[in-house]
């Protein structure tokens, strides 16, 4: 059995209740208030589906029981339609004004109130059926971008780790760059020079892109890549290329993507590309200088040089962390942005955390090492 709709009559006089109730009582439930504050009461208790509303009331008029109706964000869908003796035209517009549907004058017309009320109960109905439909489909596209999300960090995951096999850094290096960037972004996101590019958004795209940094080492070969002490000058040339081979490589697959989902690969291609760029112009591969490097890859220059500095290496042990502070606070200016080394000396007990978090295991840095002496 289908439950009749639910009407609340709201007037002072309880004959014009009685008409109500006699017009529309064979087809709804009427629930009746005889001042606002009544009405009021019985709208925290129970929601109606459409409200009567007379004007002209003591303490409290229809207006202004309209007005905090259309206040409260749980009531202010009810349709309202004013039932009034009051019939000027400036009175109707007043009520439309308020967040009224309809305004119908007294004395009653029975055809035209049971019509009118029908119709908005129609309206109202077919309005919550588009917002059902709405909330769904805003679930689905919620649903299939979590999707799309896991899909492009999965990706990024498995280049990560494709790229991690053949670096003879460790993976914690990786999570110590990630966490690092993540850091200088939010303190700079305030900078003018900053906002436009470190938005959230953009944000948690360039600490998932972070990892990425160094893929383009997997087309080196093995002869330079795992030599375990001082590269040749050829040998450095060799190895200055891999960001063109990881941009190549990102570039190859951005390609293959749809047009909006490209975006999502564009700061790994900076990163990847731009990272050995230093502020004066004197990195590589580009030549690049100041703000025409990317600032993803201006981040990640800083925290990629801060772990190098205090991670141990074959060719060195690590340093403590205030020497490199020291080596990074001399680069100012010719290897990395001002603003980001500001950044970093503001944030400094923050990545003496991350570093702690994340440091390296013994086995973790023998299997680094292993990985230089695998052919041997």
């Amino acid at each position: 059995m289908i439950a009749k709709k639910l009407i609340l009559a709201v007037d002072d006089t309880a004959t014009n209740i009685d008409i109500v109730k006699g017009v529309l009582g064979g087809q709804y439930t009427i629930m009746a208030a005889l001042n606002g504050a009544i009405a009021l009461k019985i709208l925290d208790q129970q929601k109606p589906d459409l409200i009567l509303l007379d004007i002209m009331m003591p303490d409290m008029d229809g207006y202004e029981v309209c007005e905090r109706i259309k206040a409260n964000p749980d009531l202010r869908d009810i349709p309202i339609i004013f039932l009034t003796a009051k019939a000027e035209v400036s009175d109707e517009a007043k009520g439309l004004a308020l967040g009224a549907v309809d305004y119908i004058t007294k004395p009653i017309s029975p055809p035209i109130m049971i019509e009118r009320v029908k119709n908005h109960l129609m309206l109202q109905e077919a309005k919550d059926v588009l917002a059902s439909q709405n909330h769904a489909l805003e679930e689905k596209v919620a649903q299939r971008t979590r999707q799309l999300e896991e899909l492009q960090d999965v990706a990024m995951v498995a280049m990560g780790a494709l790229a991690e096999t053949r670096d003879p850094e460790t993976g914690n290096h990786i999570r110590r760059t990630q966490h690092y960037i993540r850091v200088l972004a939010e303190h700079l996101r305030t900078n003018p020079r900053f906002s436009a590019c470190l938005t959230t958004e953009n944000i948690a795209l360039i600490c998932k892109s972070a990892p990425l940094h160094d893929i383009g080492k997997v087309g080196i070969p093995d002869s330079i890549l795992l030599k375990p002490g001082k590269l040749t000058e050829a040998e450095f040339e060799v190895m200055k290329l891999h960001p063109e081979y990881g941009k190549d490589a990102v570039e190859a697959a951005i390609c293959s993507l749809h047009e909006t989902s490209q975006h999502f690969l564009t700061f790994a291609t900076e990163i990847i590309y731009s990272h050995h760029e230093k502020w004066d112009g004197g990195g590589y591969p580009q030549g690049l200088a100041g703000d025409d490097i990317p600032i993803s890859a201006r981040l990640m220059a800083l925290a990629d040089v801060y772990d190098a500095l205090i991670s141990r290496r074959v060719y060195k042990p690590p340093f403590p962390h205030e020497k490199a502070v020291s080596i990074i606070k001399d680069g100012e200016g010719c290897h990395f942005d001002p603003d980001i080394v500001a950044a970093f000396l503001a944030c400094e007990a923050q990545f003496v955390r991350i570093a702690e978090q994340y440091a390296d295991t013994q086995e973790e840095v023998e299997e680094a090492a292993n990985k230089l002496h695998f052919d041997e």
